[in-house]
């Protein structure tokens, strides 16, 4: 069996008043791409300060390349942060804060300068090497403490909401830039976010957390399609959740009824009457129409998202969902605050929940 090049095993944090991480177990292959996610507080960003060594963990193991870090301190690992606030040093041109970690290791002037240009280059910041930090743009800053970071060399890089605090242009180059540097380099990431967006663009995997625990771990695409808990579900954002119990089955579908009403729902195993039947239908999966069979709503409000809108719509009742729809069906149906829709959808799209643990 392949030995994963970052190992955390029942990885745990405690401070006086809190419990940030709680017997994490996750397994990392070299070259990898991962993103953690989860709310504020989840626990993520403490995971990546103990991945780097930065804070000592009070159970649990982490092995790197197959060895213990027990004990390990941060300079030793080689495992560079790059950070939200980049933390470079004012007092330094841009070339010198480069190869400030060469120096930290004792490598000669000549070799430091040349590796940090070497990395300026790569990064296309050729030609400002003299310049103080502060004359440069926040895309400029943020790939002097990129070129920081990669100057060692170092098998994994960590990545701490590292684009949140440029704008929403700088962030897709950014992205851009950070996929071809992954591709190239062919080194692990670990990277730390809020946005949706930069996760499913550059994850190979997705870690989702929620206070201290990992709640799910997949590939974008099957995290945001087949959602592990209700918790993820509505992380996600683009999913509407509905509560129900199971009913009853035919024809390889269960009957599901709720407060919302009776639907059918796939599932791969049956399940006895009177269990959870809560599922999941995604926001761009789900039809509307200005009458017909459905869903009763009324439209709340739309928001632009480029070249969809998202529709909010509550349901008789007081439910609301959320749809995705393309400009022209926006314009076709005159979806406006106030008008009357019916929802809908192929019971196939639906993603049934699995089945919530049972309490000991």
């Amino acid at each position: 069996m392949k030995t994963p090049f970052i190992a955390l095993d029942q990885l745990d944090k405690r401070y006086a008043d809190h419990h940030a991480v709680k017997s994490v177990d996750l397994d990392i292959e070299a070259g990898e791409f991962i993103a953690l996610m989860g709310p504020s507080g989840c626990g993520k960003s403490t995971t990546l300060r103990l991945i780097a060594g930065l804070d000592e963990p009070t159970g649990g193991e982490i092995r790197i390349g197959g060895d213990s870090m027990r004990g390990v301190p941060a300079f030793q690992r080689n495992t560079p942060m790059v950070w939200q606030s980049l933390a470079l040093f004012p007092f330094l041109t841009v070339a010198e804060n480069v190869a400030f970690p060469l120096r930290m290791q004792k490598v000669g002037t000549a070799e430091r300068r040349r590796r940090a240009l070497e990395w300026l280059d790569r990064l296309g910041l050729a030609g400002m090497a003299e310049r103080n930090v502060a004359q440069l743009s926040g895309g400029q800053r943020q790939r002097v403490a990129i070129a920081r970071a990669l100057v060692t060399e170092p098998s994994v890089l960590l990545l701490d909401e590292p684009l949140s605090a440029l704008d929403a242009h700088l962030r897709v180059r950014m992205q851009t830039e950070l996929s071809r540097l992954h591709r190239e380099l062919g080194i692990t990431f670990v990277y730390v976010t809020h946005a949706q967006s930069e996760a499913f663009a550059l994850a190979d995997r997705i870690v989702i957390m929620s206070e201290g625990s990992i709640q799910q771990v997949g590939r974008p695409q099957d995290v945001y399609r087949a959602p592990a808990n209700a918790f993820v579900a509505e992380f996600m954002g683009m999913n509407n959740l509905v509560r129900g119990e199971v009913r009853g089955e035919r024809d390889g579908l269960l009957d599901i009824a709720g407060a919302l009403g009776e639907f059918r729902v796939p599932s791969a195993t049956p399940r006895p009457e009177g269990s959870s039947g809560d599922f999941v239908i995604a926001a761009d999966r789900i039809a509307l129409a200005a009458d017909g069979e459905g869903l009763a709503g009324t439209v709340l409000g739309l928001e632009f998202v480029g070249s969809t809108q998202t529709v909010f719509v509550e349901i008789e009742g007081g439910a609301e969902f959320r749809v995705q729809k393309q400009q022209h069906e926006i314009e076709a149906l005159d979806l406006v605050p106030g008008r009357k829709v019916r929802l809908s959808w192929n019971p196939q799209h639906a993603w049934l929940l699995p089945q919530p643990a049972q309490a000991h």
